[in-house]
């Protein structure tokens, strides 16, 4: 796996990706906040002339194919007074050619707040699965071969994080690309990873051959699974630090008493899919495949 390119040729390469990609987008997916002053795909392409690096670098050869575009799959379930700051940078990102949201059986008005969003793919369960069974119908759906997967109560989440979080893999610098967010538990953040962040982009076919597994799983078993998977294919991990980016608490949306009750039947869920040494034993294997990245302003 190439390491990171230099900054300059990889501010480039970013800056290239978004205009390609923009002008991949459906019409009706051309949202970006750039559009006010750049009015057509070929001026925002064009514009990308001011991040060129200087002459004595050379041209590389390392930007994605316009191929490598990325379904978003989100699930929700009672996110009604969250989930539209998500969708309202998820919809708009210009390297996010779809946005499916999931929503689980929601009892609050959640499907309207989705439907605000005409852009955005809406499937509605009719009732509550978990979160394994709405990814995998998610996935099911996505019809590209790269996927973004955001929870739907992230705040504080901006045009610049999901650009973060989707480069590395778009420029091939590692396989898959992982969120650390501000309010992430301490040891993640001490160690640098949060083997269970639900922030992820990685390859729709790491998935798509075990929905049918990932529908029986428990309902919060998604991220350990595909952590087994992540190890057993050995896939390089880029860690993406999301310093302003926060995930909100069960203990926040549900009260004090439930939300603990809910974060113990989550763990619970955990150690169905496997025992607590393996959780540490991934969490070491991850650690190994992290890739060191270049930081760059983005």
């Amino acid at each position: 796996m190439r390491g990171s390119l230099p900054i300059p040729l990889r501010t480039c390469s970013i800056q290239l990706i978004m205009a390609a990609h923009f002008a991949a987008l459906p019409a009706t997916h051309r949202k970006s906040p750039l559009q006010p002053r750049l009015h057509s795909c070929k001026q925002f392409a064009a514009s990308v002339g001011r991040f060129m690096p200087p002459r004595d670098f050379p041209m590389i050869s390392t930007v994605p194919e316009i191929t490598d575009r990325i379904s978003c799959v989100i699930c929700a379930f009672n996110e009604a007074p969250r989930i539209a700051d998500v969708l309202a940078v998820a919809s708009t990102h210009p390297l996010l050619y779809e946005v499916i949201v999931v929503d689980d059986g929601s009892t609050d008005n959640t499907v309207e707040v989705v439907r605000r969003f005409p852009s955005v793919t809406l499937i509605s369960n009719a009732v509550n699965k978990g979160k394994s069974s709405a990814m995998a119908t998610g996935i099911a759906t996505a019809q590209c071969e790269l996927l973004m997967l955001l929870d739907a109560d992230l705040k504080g989440l901006t045009h610049e994080h999901v650009t973060a979080l989707a480069t590395p893999v778009l420029l091939g610098e590692a396989r898959v690309s992982i969120s650390l967010r501000q309010n992430s538990l301490l040891i993640f953040r001490a160690i640098g990873l949060d083997f269970v962040s639900g922030e992820r982009v990685i390859s729709k076919e790491l998935l798509s051959n075990l929905l049918g597994e990932i529908h029986l799983l428990p309902r919060f078993g998604i991220e350990v699974f595909m952590n087994r998977q992540i190890i057993a294919r050995r896939l390089s991990i880029a860690v993406t630090n999301w310093p302003q980016v926060t995930q909100s608490r069960k203990t926040e949306k549900m009260g004090y008493l439930k939300g603990i009750m809910a974060e113990l039947r989550m763990l619970a869920d955990l150690l169905q899919v496997t025992y607590p040494l393996v959780l540490i034993s991934q969490t070491y294997h991850l650690r190994s495949l992290r890739i060191a990245m270049s930081p760059v302003d983005v």
